[in-house]
């Protein structure tokens, strides 16, 4: 979950990695530092805390180094503190090393090369990687077994590679080879190549490098690189020259830049009706109608996902998970089929039986989530010698289509959401709502289980999302910006919701605790009185959503169970709803559509309102404590 950028070239190093590891700093916040090549010496430079500590410590520093890498890290072995923090060298001072993951065999290779006298200093996992290279160098030097077609440098990686274990991707340097920083990626921590005249960059995400190149190429897993002025070399772990063409990205810098808003979590909600015209225009066919003869989706999956097809079990995480959970409603009421939706995290500790002509759906936004990968491998290797009608189908709902989980499914749906920044996730879950909707339709269309009119009615809504949140997003941000400033100093929230629904409440309660430390919990509201309505006073605010459709009158209901324990209730309703607004202390409105769609309506005010708690209360919206974009970890 760290963030990794090197660059070689002409330029000034240490203004490059700045800047890179400000745009990585969504993967982790808790230390940072960089390693510069000066004269023939390492040149480190680490800092405790958020970036502009660093900053500081190099300000007005004269290094014009023009080859380096940095490092943002997410502590998982060992404290926060400056000497925990990358990148981290050898004994002999004479390698650096950053990695993005997790070493799992260290405390072994540790007691080894304490054997062979080096010296260890930090608590982490990452300090095994510069010693084990740096001795595997000296050994390749002392046998005279150099490889003729890799460096002395490059091929020490890779033999060094072959004695970790775990998700990683490395970055190395040494002073001995001045021109030349060597990559590897293993599993599920992704590395991305940036091309330029005479210059070339790696990073942990695109972002890092788009303000200077678009032409990028993605390291897939058991692959190393070579960087140097004069380009790059790609192998296998088995020493093998890759030939891989450069993939030229849409759009530029702008995209990553807050473009006058406060914060990208702000800028992020306010692009999503553009992420589901985005949508529409790449899966569903415009101005369909019921008389047209054609299925309304066009995904691009291959009919083998679709066979038979009896059961779906969908593998995610967090905010992920929540979106799942909308999709289990929708291909269960529209499609007709049996849904199940796991906790990746625990999957493959404890995997349902087996049950045929199975689709898995892993959704991830990132498509590098390593529980939700880990969790798709165990699903397809006990499959893997099983009947054919017990053979894995595996489907991944992803925004990022060059990432680990595209390469090791059957089929991808492309969210289409873009770069997110904010750690909060807030358009990639409209995004993969979107998805699960296309999918639900085009099962539905082919099993005949709705009527087409029915599907048109849904393709028609669909299509007036992006106008309807616009206007919804005008009307509503300043007001709710107002009522924010009433729970500033609120310490409990309960989020209740029913039917298609309640994921939203369960993903309004987490947005809140992610970025406001607010504790919220979501619950169905049926289910308050059994136990959770015993939290309620005064000072315990109920979000609750209450849109028209077959469970409304049930949930004021379960809202005026609340209002009768003085809680301050706190609705989100359709417009110029008269029982609403005799039940509800405030409300948050929404447009008026139909229930099956009101998912991506009824996120939307739950979003402002804990951004705008979180803002009230001075507290970094996107980058909130503890919390990093993408979890490389498990």
């Amino acid at each position: 979950m760290c963030g990794i950028v090197g660059y070689v070239g002409t330029q000034t190093a240490t203004t490059i990695l700045l800047e890179g590891l400000r745009r990585l700093e969504y993967r982790g916040y808790d230390s940072a530092g960089i390693a510069t090549i000066k004269g023939d010496a390492i040149h480190c430079v680490r800092a405790k805390g958020k970036l502009h500590n660093l900053t500081d410590k190099l300000d007005g520093a004269d290094n014009p180094a023009q080859i380096g890498i940095g490092h943002t890290r997410w502590a998982t072995h060992g404290k926060p503190e400056e000497h925990n923090a990358h990148p981290h060298v050898d004994t002999t001072s004479r390698m650096a090393v950053v990695q993005n993951g997790i070493i799992e065999n260290y405390r072994e290779l540790r007691t080894e090369l304490k054997e062979k006298g080096c010296i260890f200093v930090t608590e982490t996992d990452t300090e095994v990687i510069p010693n084990l290279i740096a001795i595997t160098l000296k050994d390749m030097a002392v046998d005279g077994e150099l490889n003729r077609f890799l460096s002395p440098l490059t091929e020490a990686v890779r033999r060094s590679i072959h004695r970790l274990e775990g998700a990683f991707a490395i970055a190395v340097l040494s002073p001995e080879f001045p021109d030349e920083i060597v990559i590897a990626r293993q599993d599920s921590a992704p590395l991305v190549i940036g091309f330029g005249q005479g210059e070339f960059f790696c990073a942990s995400d695109i972002p890092a490098i788009l303000p200077y190149t678009q032409a990028v190429i993605t390291l897939d897993n058991h692959e190393l690189a070579t960087l140097t002025p004069l380009g790059v070399q790609i192998y296998n772990l088995e020493g093998d020259r890759l030939r891989k063409q450069p993939q030229v990205l849409s759009g530029g810098a702008s995209i990553i830049e807050k473009q006058g808003f406060r914060h990208f979590m702000l800028k992020e909600i306010f692009e999503q009706p553009g992420v589901i015209r985005a949508s529409l225009a790449a899966y569903v066919a415009p101005d369909w109608t019921a008389e047209s003869g054609i299925n309304p989706i066009n995904l691009g999956l291959p009919d083998l996902l679709y066979t038979d097809l009896a059961n779906i079990q969908i593998i995610a995480c967090g905010t992920s998970w929540h979106a799942s959970l909308v999709g289990k409603y929708l291909l269960e009421q529209l499609a007709g089929i049996p849904t199940q939706v796991q906790y990746a995290s625990e999957f493959r500790y404890s995997p349902p039986p087996l049950t045929p002509h199975t689709l898995t759906i892993g959704v991830t936004q990132s498509g590098e989530t390593a529980d939700t990968i880990s969790a798709l491998m165990t699903e397809r290797d006990r499959r893997s010698h099983q009947s054919p009608d017990l053979q894995a189908r595996l489907l991944g709902i992803t925004n990022r289509t060059q990432s680990t989980i595209a390469q090791m499914v059957d089929a991808v749906i492309d969210t289409q959401a873009g770069i997110e920044i904010g750690v909060a996730a807030t358009k990639t879950f409209t995004a993969q709502l979107m998805a699960f909707y296309c999918l639900a339709i085009d099962l539905a269309y082919r099993r005949q289980t709705v009527a087409p009119e029915k599907i048109q009615a849904i393709a028609t809504g669909l299509h007036q999302l992006p106008s309807l949140i616009e206007s919804s997003l005008v009307a509503q941000s300043t007001a709710i910006e107002d009522i924010a400033h009433n729970f500033a100093e609120t310490q409990d929230f309960i989020f209740v919701g029913r039917g298609i629904n309640f994921p939203i409440a369960l993903e309004g309660a987490l947005k809140l605790k992610e970025i406001s430390y607010i504790h919220a919990e979501g619950y169905p509201a049926g289910e308050m009185k059994h136990g959770p309505i015993a939290l309620l006073d005064s000072k315990v605010p109920v979000v609750a959503i209450a849109v028209p459709g077959q469970v409304y009158e049930k949930v004021l209901s379960n809202a005026q169970e609340a209002k009768a324990r003085d809680a301050q209730l706190i609705g989100v309703v359709g417009t110029e709803d008269e029982a609403a607004a005799e039940t509800f202390d405030t409300m948050l409105t929404i447009p008026a559509v139909d229930e099956i769609l009101s998912p991506i309506l009824t996120a939307i005010p739950l979003q402002l309102l804990s951004y705008h708690i979180a803002a009230r209360r001075g507290l970094d919206v996107d980058q909130p404590r503890n919390l990093a974009k993408s979890v490389t970890v498990e």
